[in-house]
């Protein structure tokens, strides 16, 4: 039996999903590879600029009817839509794995976050209401309505293949959109698969494209288009400076999700096992790679030694290996540079005093072995940057005014995470944290029925919760007089 074999093999595809059709690109085809054994079991077709601009071409045209639909039929495809992707859980769980690395447990649960998106916007937007303001004069009537954007297209990260791209569709086709994805070239198969069941659940042709390929030349075309009413990408901040610099000679609508350095702050009145079950998911998510995932731990120095202990604990039980194995909490990192990375912040964390508890140097392949780092300089690199690895590090500090202002000391706000039984220091916290998203004795953060998205340079925009619906959606103001 193939490794990871799937149930329904049609759903692992290797062309591109344009206007109703499954195309071959041009170009020399882009070989997708697994991280765990590093051999190639998958490609993608490169389609170019002119792949992307057929995409747009049909989202165009499907454009009107789509949005004429009665929200209802659309949330009713919406619900097939959903329905498939339950169906078909472990297939998509599956490719996740083998395309991102990520233990099966994950990738299981990815499935059904980001299906929630799906559900969520199938079952909301059908009670999406515009609005009747009160006239100033006699004989006026003053409406609101909301409409579509139009054509979005969305590019999404490797880490979370299936999520990040649902939390766009869902909302962008639910409000009456068409819309045309990019998926990473690290991962676009789990995106081909999903399409595949969008078109199962009868999304008309043209309303949603997966355009797969180099970036250069997709988002090139997309950004470029006049046709392109908005764009949604989720992934680094340099990425989506560029990417609102090209699109702003055709004033698009933004929807950005940039990089973060989340914060994990933990007092000294917290509850210690409480504290470290936040700590392990915010920290070991995706091995790492998220986010929102605790990048630095901060702990009020009356705790700080019980911590360390007990977090030393829970990370040196932990076992990295094939995600495809269920006895691995971790599997392997997305390339080489990630295990670099980790390497990096690391060794330098030690070099600056830090104190090694669990873990240590990287075992080989694209395996980093989960680690912590005790009694971290303040300045350490990995403070500064987005580790993205299964590498923690505690910093202690001594009152909650230098916890906070430590935690803030970023350009960077896009989630934070407090650790505290005291409902005075939880208020004050959580209001002074520059961050969207704040955790209070939880690393669980997100869900389709609330708001998720930074400040500052970590993004524009929000998505999920009914926010999410109006980043695709304008309102119109219509003034009646004479009535």
């Amino acid at each position: 039996m193939t490794r990871g074999a799937l149930d329904e093999p049609d759903l692992l595809l290797n062309k591109a999903y344009v206007a109703g059709r499954w195309i071959a690109g041009d170009g020399a085809p882009i070989a997708v590879d697994d991280p765990f054994t590093l051999a190639q079991f998958g490609e993608i077709p490169d389609v170019g600029a002119t792949g992307t601009q057929a995409a747009i071409d049909a989202a165009e045209a499907a454009f009107p009817e789509w949005a004429r639909r009665p929200v209802k039929e659309r949330c009713a495809i919406l619900r097939r839509w959903s329905e498939l992707i339950l169906r078909h859980k472990e297939d998509l769980a599956r490719i996740i794995t083998r395309e991102n690395g990520k233990a099966l447990k994950e990738a299981r649960a990815e499935v059904d976050y980001g299906n929630g998106f799906i559900e969520f916007y199938a079952e909301y937007s059908a009670h999406d209401l515009g609005e009747i303001i009160p006239a100033p004069v006699p004989g006026r009537r003053l409406l609101v309505e909301k409409e579509p954007v139009g054509v979005c297209v969305a590019i999404t990260p490797w880490n979370f293949p299936l999520a990040m791209l649902t939390r766009k569709v869902g909302p962008a086709l639910a409000a009456g959109c068409t819309m045309v994805a990019k998926p990473a070239e690290l991962t676009p198969l789990t995106a081909l698969a999903f399409a595949k069941l969008g078109e199962e659940a009868g999304v008309p042709k043209g309303v949603f494209s997966v355009v797969t390929g180099h970036s250069k030349a997709i988002g090139g075309a997309m950004t470029a288009s006049e046709v392109v009413r908005k764009l949604s990408f989720t992934g680094s901040t340099p990425v989506g400076a560029m990417l609102a610099e090209a699109c702003a000679p055709t004033i698009k609508r933004l929807s950005l999700e940039l990089g973060g350095n989340a914060p994990l702050l933990v007092f000294d009145d917290a509850d210690l096992d409480t504290a470290i079950e936040t700590a392990m998911i915010a920290k070991f998510r995706n091995a790492g790679q998220s986010c929102v995932a605790a990048n630095r731990i901060y702990v009020q120095k009356g705790i700080e030694d019980r911590f360390l202990k007990a977090l030393a604990a829970k990370i040196g039980a932990m076992k990295a290996g094939d995600g495809l194995d269920e006895a691995n909490d971790v599997g392997p990192l997305i390339d080489e540079r990630a295990i670099k990375k980790v390497d990096e912040h690391r060794e330098d964390a030690l070099s600056h005093g830090g104190e090694l508890l669990a873990g240590g140097a990287s075992p080989g392949g694209r395996l980093a072995q989960p680690t912590l780092v005790g009694h971290v300089a303040p300045d350490a690199l990995l403070t500064r940057e987005e580790t993205f690895g299964p590498l923690a590090g505690v910093i202690g500090f001594a009152t909650v005014e230098d916890g906070v202002r430590l935690a803030n000391d970023t350009p960077f706000g896009l989630a934070a995470y407090l650790c505290s039984e005291d409902p005075k220091t939880i208020a004050r916290v959580g209001r002074d944290l520059e961050s969207g998203i704040v955790g209070i004795n939880t690393g669980l953060i997100s869900t389709p029925t609330a708001p998720f998205g930074g400040v500052k340079m970590s993004g524009l925009g929000r998505e999920g919760s009914h926010h999410g619906l109006a980043e695709y959606q304008n309102l119109k103001y219509l003034c009646h007089a004479g009535i």
